[in-house]
């Protein structure tokens, strides 16, 4: 059971999270949004930008892990807490576990590729060199939210998008 105070400031750090998804949602990418939290005060920021970037990498935790490393000269993140709007997928989860993370916070729960968990459990996994304490569910209906409306508009652009006719192939027309 996580104490009152801690959950407290789980949820105010998450609302933080939460401002970087919406920043990737007007920015077309999915919107997931991270805080990395030392010391009790948030050092590094990170929304998606992998269509920005045109970097499958590119995802909040992975941008937030090279901004957290950077403002505290060090890759090891022993006293980092993550704080993400979306359960960490695989390549996520294991940054987290090879940069020693802590502790990660997410919100809404992927069942289908959460890595902290729901799908496989990465950062918990018993052969590892560390695990990262792991929690989800912190603001999970406004993430959930983030990520409905988000998915809803691209589905509705996508209808009213009318595709290209394929171009012709004029060899084909000249062997007829």
């Amino acid at each position: 059971m996580t104490p009152p105070d801690t959950a407290a400031a789980d949820c105010a750090f998450m609302d933080e999270a939460l401002k970087e998804a919406r920043s990737a949602a007007e920015a077309g990418e999915v919107p997931v949004g991270a805080v990395a939290v030392w010391e009790g005060r948030i050092i590094a920021r990170a929304r998606n930008r992998v269509e920005e970037a045109l970097d499958a990498t590119c995802h909040a935790e992975m941008e937030l892990l090279r901004r957290c490393a950077a403002e505290r000269g060090d890759w090891r993140m022993e006293d980092v807490d993550v704080f993400v709007t979306k359960e960490p997928c695989a390549m996520c989860a294991g940054a987290m576990v090879n940069a020693r993370v802590r502790r990660v916070v997410y919100g809404v729960p992927d069942p289908r590729s959460g890595a902290c968990g729901s799908a496989l459990n990465i950062t918990g996994f018993p052969g590892m060199l560390w695990q990262v304490e792991a929690a989800g569910g912190v603001r999970e209906s406004e993430a959930r939210t983030i990520l409905q409306d988000f998915f809803r508009q691209v589905r509705a652009r996508s209808k009213t998008r009318t595709l290209p006719a394929p171009p012709i192939d004029e060899t084909r027309e000249k062997d007829s």
